[in-house]
């Protein structure tokens, strides 16, 4: 599992959390995107795939760039991350 590392997703919008294993050679773009669908098809809430989402650390409030890949971030195991829907 060197490739993959488990988070804690909060989507404060839908009063939802998720642990997930994300790929760590991933654009964040795509991470998002692989998110989005996850959190559509786990719960009762379609979310719109073309809508524009953040990716924020809880603990520190960085916002993840979407050109950025996870290896190079600050995002490792136990990392808790939250998903804004963006206006």
């Amino acid at each position: 599992m060197n490739n993959k590392v488990l988070i804690r997703l909060y989507a404060p919008e839908l009063d939802l959390h998720f642990d997930l294993f994300i790929p760590v050679n991933e654009f964040v773009w795509k991470i998002k995107k692989l998110i989005v669908k996850s959190i559509s098809d786990l719960s009762s809430v379609p979310l719109d795939l073309n809508d524009q989402y953040l990716l924020m650390n809880k603990d520190n409030g960085r916002i993840y760039q979407n050109n950025e890949i996870i290896l190079q971030t600050d995002i490792r195991n136990a990392t808790e991350l939250m998903l804004f829907h963006y206006c």
